[in-house]
């Protein structure tokens, strides 16, 4: 009897990526938690769409701890003196470092994650900075005509939204008011922060709002 494929993989077992999901759900609210796990899973599922081999066109374990790992940076344990991407993929680096990743690994996630929220740029560093963003952008409702309903409802069941977008903002302006290095002009921060004391609800917040998910 054949075993039926399941909707979406499942999480990486083992003791450093219960390590990460701990640090993970300890460093920021329930609604980014969520967030961070399920662009893994949007990734993983265009890798999938792409026919993407693990092992062989990409390294699963090094994608799960970028997209798990991605918004660290929007927590109170970042110093708030940088963009919250750099920050956060400083706090990825010595996560993945103190558990004993070479140095290669580590400076691939760190720049997956640097590069999160540029537009482009991921596409031409590889598959590993390339499915982060993905993944990252597809929870905010981006380019997902290659996922099903049924994909989504799937996704979701494990992993609510919570008004994610909402609380991903808020973490980080409050992160960029932290200090002027946190939130330079044109960066996503510093665009958050101008939208949301002009306005008090940002592109993003709307956007995603309107979109295939909701917020």
């Amino acid at each position: 009897m054949n075993t039926p494929t399941p909707l979406v993989p499942a999480l990486p077992a083992g003791p450093v990526a219960t390590a990460a999901l701990d640090l993970l759900r300890a460093a920021v609210s329930p609604p980014v938690a969520h967030h961070s796990v399920r662009s893994y899973l949007f990734a993983r599922l265009l890798a999938d769409h792409e026919q993407l081999t693990p092992g062989t066109d990409y390294d699963d374990d090094l994608l799960f701890h970028a997209c798990l790992l991605h918004d660290l940076g929007t927590s109170p344990q970042a110093p708030g003196q940088a963009r919250f991407e750099l920050e956060g993929a400083d706090l990825a680096a010595e996560f993945l470092t103190r558990h004993g990743y070479p140095a290669d690994a580590v400076d691939q996630v760190w720049e997956a994650i640097a590069l999160h929220s540029s537009a482009q740029i991921p596409d031409r560093r590889g598959p590993l900075a390339r499915l982060t963003r993905r993944g990252v952008t597809a929870d905010f409702g981006i380019d997902t005509a290659h996922l099903t309903d049924a994909h989504g409802e799937a996704v979701h069941r494990d992993h609510p939204r919570l008004d994610m977008t909402t609380a991903l903002v808020d973490a980080i302006t409050t992160h960029a008011a932290r200090s002027p290095q946190a939130a330079p002009r044109y960066t996503l921060a510093g665009e958050l922060a101008r939208e949301r004391g002009e306005s008090g609800v940002t592109g993003l917040e709307l956007g995603t709002a309107a979109g295939r998910w909701g917020s």
